[in-house]
């Protein structure tokens, strides 16, 4: 009995403890519904909306197991947040059922096109040069491209062929002899003006160091005048000697620089670009040959309706060839026509100037030298001597 009593007095006991423990939890969770509105959140805006984004998230994953209710009576920053009790600094004009996206994060939905244009097509819509160059791509079809290749395969394999049969004596080459006597004329003359204007280089670097050091034997002199007083009228006779020296030095200096500068003009420039176009001119007679023979050797196949389509189509490349080649050639004769009447007056006019200079020079006729730059057109100017200004000019 005594037991019995006691384990009802157990059982009450803790009915009153479990019933005293829900009120006080139903008063705690009364009082903080009551005071979440005037307590200030400590968490930011965008933590609060990424809380409740979060347990949104999981009440999906969990299968709808708790309601939505539960979830926000179990966060009171969530009850804030969509009741629209914003703390003053984060209020604004945004109505509250508008939906963010979640921070740092790609949006739920992608749009239907993800690809973006791309750097070349942009730069290709910006730039005219890029425009113009698409334009052109556009227009080309492949069907074009690979015509361009095979036409340029065939024409390369028949002039190599072409060529290796020369070498060996095996097919004739076009020969114009008067032609090819000018062109191995002028290929002469260029190796021996380079020849010239390269010890004409040589001679004014040896010339421009003998100026300079009389120029210092000069201040050596004079500098020995003025502390060998026994000496002194033999030292200043020597430095003014070696100055008159170092000042017409630069007079001639400067007509072979002016020598120099036009005969690397002539040989590097003017010829060179006469010697461009017989290039070009030997590169099309090799191809018209090619063709020439391409058509001479269908010609003694026997006809048929396949071998005169042939022939017909090897008729017309060897016409277009033979135009190409007849001009270039008309083009070499009239550049090698004005290459000899200007290299002649070039060369006059230099080959006088480098004569008179140098005799001028060497005989000691400073007046000669002077006229003879004065004659040419030629300024002086000293090596280390500083451009003048556009005042000064």
């Amino acid at each position: 009995m005594m037991e019995d009593s006691k384990q009802e007095t157990g059982g009450q006991g803790d009915t009153v403890v479990s019933t005293l423990s829900g009120e006080i939890s139903e008063m705690s969770m009364s009082s903080m519904n009551q005071n979440s509105g005037s307590l200030p959140v400590s968490s930011s805006f965008s933590e609060r909306l990424s809380s409740s984004s979060h347990q949104q998230q999981q009440q999906h994953d969990d299968g709808g197991s708790k309601s939505a209710a539960m979830l926000v009576t179990s966060n009171p920053t969530s009850i804030s947040a969509m009741s629209g009790s914003i703390p003053p600094p984060f209020r604004s004009n945004i109505p509250p059922n508008r939906q963010y996206p979640v921070p740092n994060s790609l949006p739920a939905v992608l749009p239907n096109s993800v690809s973006a244009p791309s750097i070349p097509s942009a730069l290709d819509a910006t730039s005219p040069q890029n425009g113009e160059h698409r334009a052109m791509r556009a227009l080309q079809s492949p069907s074009s491209k690979i015509e361009t290749i095979k036409n340029w395969s065939i024409s390369t394999y028949k002039c190599t062929k072409q060529m290796m049969f020369e070498r060996m004596g095996k097919s004739s080459r076009t020969v114009d002899s008067e032609l090819e006597s000018r062109i191995e004329h002028l290929r002469d003359i260029k190796r021996r003006y380079l020849q010239v204007l390269g010890l004409s280089r040589a001679f004014t670097s040896h010339f421009y160091h003998v100026i300079q050091t009389q120029q210092a034997l000069a201040e050596a002199f004079a500098d020995l005048a003025q502390k060998s007083p026994e000496l002194q009228q033999e030292f200043l006779y020597n430095a003014d000697t070696q100055r008159n020296l170092h000042k017409n030095g630069e007079i001639l200096l400067s007509a072979l620089n002016f020598f120099l500068s036009s005969v690397n003009t002539l040989c590097n420039k003017t010829i060179e670009d006469t010697i461009s176009t017989i290039r070009q001119y030997e590169s099309s007679r090799l191809e018209y040959d090619a063709y020439r023979s391409d058509l001479e050797l269908m010609l003694q196949m026997p006809k048929t309706e396949a071998t005169s389509v042939k022939i017909e189509e090897a008729q017309k490349n060897f016409n277009v060839y033979k135009i190409s080649y007849e001009k270039l050639r008309d083009d070499v004769n009239i550049k090698l026509q004005f290459l000899d009447e200007n290299r002649i007056k070039v060369m006059h006019k230099q080959l006088l100037l480098f004569h008179n200079a140098i005799s001028a020079y060497f005989s000691g006729n400073q007046q000669a030298l002077e006229s003879t730059l004065k004659q040419f057109s030629i300024k002086v100017r000293s090596p280390n001597s500083s451009e003048a200004s556009w005042l000064e000019q």
